[in-house]
C-alpha cells in the first residue's frame, strides 16, 4: 500500500573519517635567552646559569625537539605531527625554560602570613635559614617542622609582623617549600570557615633587583 518515493532506498553514507582531529604537520615555539645567561641543551636536558647559580631541567619524557638557533641567543622547541592538545606541551616547555631564566637572574620569593584569632602563631628560623619550626598553632604545645627543600631559604620579614619569605632559584622547590609550610598548619575536626587561623601564601613573584 504504500507507493512512490516512500519506498525508496536511503542514500548510501559516506565512510566516516576516522582521525576527527587535524595533525598539524611541524609546529615551533620560540623564545629569547636573556643578557647574561649561559644554556647548553644535550639530548632535551636544559642546564641554565645566571648570577644566581645553576638550574637544570629534564624534558626527555616529551616528544618534542630541543635545541639551541640564531648562535646561542634563542631556543627553539619544535613538533612534528601533533593533535591540537598535545601541542600545549610546546608553550609549557617555553615556560618552563623562562621560569629557570628567572630564577638564575632574579630568584622567586614567596610571602606568607601567620594568621590566627587567639592563640598567637610563633615562627622560629633555625638551620641557618633551611628549616621553620611552627610553635603554639591553636595552643598546641606540638612544634611542627618542616624543613626547607633543596636551595630554598626561610627568613622573617623585616617590615612586616607575622609574616616569613621564602626564596629560592627553582621555582618548583620554593612553591614547594611555601605548600609544605601551608599544609603544616592545618585545622582538623573543625569548622574551617570559622577557623582560619594557619600559615597562608599572600603574594608571590620575582624578586626586583
Amino acid at each position: 500500500w504504500l507507493k512512490g518515493p516512500a519506498l525508496a532506498a536511503p542514500p548510501p553514507r559516506h565512510p566516516q573519517n576516522t582521525s576527527a582531529a587535524m595533525k598539524t604537520l611541524v609546529q615551533e615555539e620560540s623564545i629569547k635567552v636573556p643578557k647574561g645567561i649561559k644554556i647548553t641543551i644535550n639530548s632535551k636536558i636544559v642546564e641554565v646559569e645566571g648570577k644566581h647559580g645553576k638550574l637544570k631541567r629534564d624534558f626527555k619524557h616529551l616528544p618534542i625537539e630541543l635545541y639551541l638557533a640564531n648562535s646561542g641567543h634563542e631556543v627553539r622547541a619544535k613538533m612534528y605531527f601533533a593533535k591540537s592538545k598535545q601541542l600545549s606541551m610546546l608553550r609549557s616547555v617555553c615556560s618552563h625554560i623562562n621560569n629557570l631564566f628567572d630564577g638564575v637572574q632574579k630568584k622567586f620569593e614567596y610571602k606568607m602570613r601567620l594568621v590566627y584569632a587567639h592563640f598567637p602563631i610563633n615562627a622560629t628560623i633555625t638551620n641557618g635559614g633551611k628549616t621553620v619550626e611552627i610553635r603554639n598553632f591553636l595552643g598546641e604545645k606540638r612544634v611542627r617542622t618542616i624543613n626547607m627543600l633543596e636551595g630554598v631559604k626561610v627568613e622573617k620579614s623585616t617590615g612586616t609582623k607575622d609574616e616569613i619569605i621564602i626564596t629560592g632559584t627553582d621555582i618548583d622547590f620554593t612553591s614547594r617549600s611555601a605548600a609544605l609550610v601551608r599544609q603544616s598548619c592545618l585545622v582538623k575536626d573543625k569548622d574551617i570557615r570559622k577557623f582560619l587561623d594557619g600559615v597562608y601564601v599572600s603574594s608571590h613573584g620575582t624578586l626586583e633587583d
